[in-house]
């Protein structure tokens, strides 16, 4: 089939890169002639572990371009994955998508086009994005849309630093749909995926459990709703073992063993069971901002909802609050931070716990090092009044410093020689941000470790 990707963020682009390798003709439309050049020789514009094998791989059915005019004409299904941040008020930024859907109207001039809203964007969307393409397509054509299109929408479900994977090999497609024929043309779109027919790229085997792709096909409300809601569940999953975490630091239980107890059970499940800093990265604060924002339109209130998104920002503070109890004075310590993405695998700093954790020890007079193995550059664009505190080198975190954060569960800080750190160190002390380090062995090597569990 042929396909246009509108946007080449890390949704657009895994959609787009993983669709040409499946065998679609993809053409991937972005404004930015930076990013369109980067990727036309090859190279990705964001770190994703093995974006760049999979571009080589694609390169035959896969083009890059800033016109809309070379990808939506002809195409039979046009994929919208633009940003849609939040606003001060909660609501997402609806501007770039307006502003795409508009001039994928004008350009429409195949048989029948599918468009998908693949950006998460508040319930009713679709509609909304229907009118703007429908008006665009008539000034420009000079005669009314009948038939020549459909809107869908077709949610993301991918995880930063297995995107790949999880395009290949997902726990399921959702697809929302008021037209038949846009189903059909979707189902047959995502066909190698859902019956696991594709040959695997041999740098990400198919993993022996994975079979048939459950595809949920579903009205368009409903398909918007299960990505707010997915989102909604997994921060309240991770709030709620660091709310536990919190209890158990005063009670002496350990809560990485008390999520395990629970995890263990089946009706739970272990998976967003990790107790730390709490959840950053592009999607669960904005999804939960906007899913709360979404209901007081109707009236109604998510209690729940707003607990988690107030326990995550509680956690940060935590981690300032651990250091103040053990150090007394934190002006004028030295302070190293490990990680600045929000996970490992990937240089996303959006909503990352470093860079507001390490915001809030300067305005009570730390001193901060900053280290990241990948997002270094990136933080330095992105963050430029905090690039002074970038080190070059892991030593220079450790060096003379009075305290040191994990944060990012990078395998580079889970491999360090931690007893060469212990002694350069003027305090050696260490919080785990991330519960993932072995305390008895690191207490052997002279260390204070603390949790954000206490």
């Amino acid at each position: 089939m042929k396909v246009c990707v509108v946007g080449t963020g890390y949704v657009g682009l895994t959609t787009g890169v993983s669709l040409a390798f499946l065998g679609h003709d993809v053409t991937c439309v972005d404004l930015d002639e930076r990013k369109v050049e980067m990727l036309r020789a090859g190279r990705s514009p964001i770190y994703e572990p093995h974006m760049e094998a999979l571009l080589g791989e694609a390169s035959e059915r896969l083009s890059f371009t800033t016109d809309y005019a070379d990808g939506v004409p002809d195409a039979d299904v046009v994929f919208i994955a633009v940003q849609t941040p939040s606003l001060p008020d909660g609501n997402p930024d609806l501007r770039y998508l307006s502003g795409a859907a508009e001039t994928v109207g004008q350009h429409i001039s195949g048989d029948f086009t599918v468009v998908v809203n693949k950006s998460t964007v508040p319930i009713g969307s679709s509609n909304w994005v229907d009118s703007i393409l429908r008006e665009a397509f008539e000034r420009s054509h000079g005669r009314r849309a009948d038939g020549e299109f459909t809107v869908a929408s077709n949610p993301e479900f991918l995880r930063e630093g297995v995107a790949i994977f999880d395009s290949l090999y997902p726990d399921r497609i959702v697809v929302g749909s008021d037209h038949p024929r846009g189903l059909d043309v979707l189902h047959q779109l995502y066909r190698a995926v859902l019956n696991q027919t594709f040959t695997p790229p041999s740098f990400l085997p198919r993993p022996g459990e994975v079979g048939a792709v459950p595809m949920v096909s579903t009205d368009l409300a409903s398909a918007e709703l299960i990505k707010y809601a997915a989102n909604a569940f997994l921060a309240t999953k991770i709030s709620f073992i660091n709310e536990v975490g919190r209890l158990a630091g005063k009670v002496g239980a350990d809560v990485t063993q008390v999520a395990r107890g629970i995890g263990l059970d089946a009706r739970i499940g272990p998976r967003f069971l990790e107790p730390g800093v709490g959840w950053g990265g592009s999607c669960f604060g904005k999804d939960t901002a906007a899913l709360i924002t979404t209901a007081e339109e109707y009236h109604h209130d998510m209690p729940i909802v707003r607990a988690a998104r107030e326990v995550n920002r509680q956690q940060r503070s935590v981690v300032v609050d651990q250091l103040l109890g053990e150090l007394r004075i934190l002006k004028g310590r030295k302070i190293g931070v490990l990680g600045l993405a929000f996970k490992p695998d990937t240089d996303d700093l959006r909503d990352s716990p470093s860079v507001d954790i390490a915001r809030q020890l300067i305005s009570r007079g730390a001193r901060v090092t900053l280290h990241d193995p990948v997002a270094g550059e990136r933080f330095r664009a992105e963050q430029p009044d905090l690039a002074g505190q970038l080190a070059d080198s892991i030593d220079e975190v450790f060096d003379d410093a009075d305290a040191v954060v994990l944060v990012t569960k990078w395998d580079q800080y889970l491999e360090l020689d931690w007893g060469k750190f212990a002694g350069i160190m003027r305090k050696p002390v260490l919080l785990d941000g991330r519960h993932c380090l072995d305390a008895a062995r690191l207490e052997r090597l002279g260390y204070r470790y603390l949790t954000t569990a206490g």
